[in-house]
């Protein structure tokens, strides 16, 4: 008994020691996968717990086995939400994870937290997604890819080339804007919404422009992608005139600069954009209310 006690408080302390500095990557490869931070904070949650009744003494690798935990139920929970997507009510976009200095989940950031780039994985197999975001992303190697997804390791070689290709052909036809870039068009686009200048936002949405909203079903919103720079301005104007934002702020999601509309007290939605040359190309609005707590 004295050695179990003795055991377990070694245990507790070197998972208090190491947890904080590795929760970041728990949590983050679960939202990569998952593209909800409610799921990805259950994850971490249950990876905790997990560790806590684990003999880490042996781990050579503690943040890469934490990780492994992760994908693992990360993996299950992909898997189950192939049918959630499918019957997702009207389009579904990534639930928004706040970077900046405000944000209250730390998270390693990079381009793969972007709202277009977890729009790409979500074209990925789930098999495809975790293979690539374990290995091109977190940097493990494929005998902990090829465990996670119950397939050899140059089955999970297969995977991962398969994935990067497919999304390197993604990443060609939507080249990323700067952030300065992006801070210039965002401001002129507030601007003119605000002031319901329908020419002023035409001039800044390119002509095949793709509006995208993402309501599930809870509040009002279109159900089908709307196309084309002037109807998506005719629509912006509209709804803007319609429910007239308290403030329009900036913010960090995703690594990226983003607008988030308050309503009567609360977050109404959040706004994220694809930019090239300096016009915007798609127009991406979470406004589901399940998706918007941790904003």
């Amino acid at each position: 008994m004295g050695d179990g006690h003795g055991s377990r408080s070694e245990q507790e302390d070197l998972l208090g020691a190491e947890w904080e500095r590795h929760r970041p990557a728990v949590f983050g490869v679960a939202y990569r996968l998952l593209g909800s931070v409610a799921d990805a904070e259950d994850v971490t949650q249950d990876v905790w717990l997990r560790a806590a009744g684990a003999d880490l003494r042996d781990i050579g690798d503690l943040r890469a086995w934490l990780v492994t935990v992760a994908a693992r139920r990360s993996y299950d929970i992909l898997k189950s939400a192939r049918f959630r997507r499918e019957t997702y009510v009207g389009p579904w976009l990534p639930e928004p994870l706040l970077t900046g200095p405000d944000a209250s989940q730390p998270v390693l950031v990079d381009e793969s937290v972007t709202s277009a780039m977890l729009l790409i994985m979500e074209e990925l197999s789930p098999p495809e997604r975790v293979s690539f975001v374990l290995h091109d992303v977190f940097g493990l190697e494929f005998g902990k890819v090829a465990e996670v997804l119950d397939v050899s390791v140059p089955g999970a070689r297969q995977l991962a080339s398969r994935a990067r290709r497919r999304v390197a052909k993604e990443r060609q036809s939507t080249p990323q804007a700067s952030k300065a870039e992006r801070e210039r068009v965002l401001t002129v686009f507030r601007a003119a919404y605000e002031a319901g200048d329908l020419a002023g936002l035409v001039r800044l949405l390119h002509p095949d422009a793709v509006y995208v909203t993402d309501g599930g079903g809870k509040v009002l919103a279109a159900r089908k992608l709307i196309h084309g720079g002037g109807r998506v301005a005719e629509v912006m104007v509209r709804t803007g005139r319609q429910w007239r934002p308290d403030r329009i702020d900036f913010a960090e999601v995703g690594g990226e600069l983003a607008l988030v509309f308050h309503r009567d007290g609360h977050v109404y939605s959040v706004d994220t954009v694809q930019i090239t040359d300096g016009l915007i190309t798609a127009y991406r609005r979470v406004m589901n209310p399940e998706k918007l707590g941790s904003v």
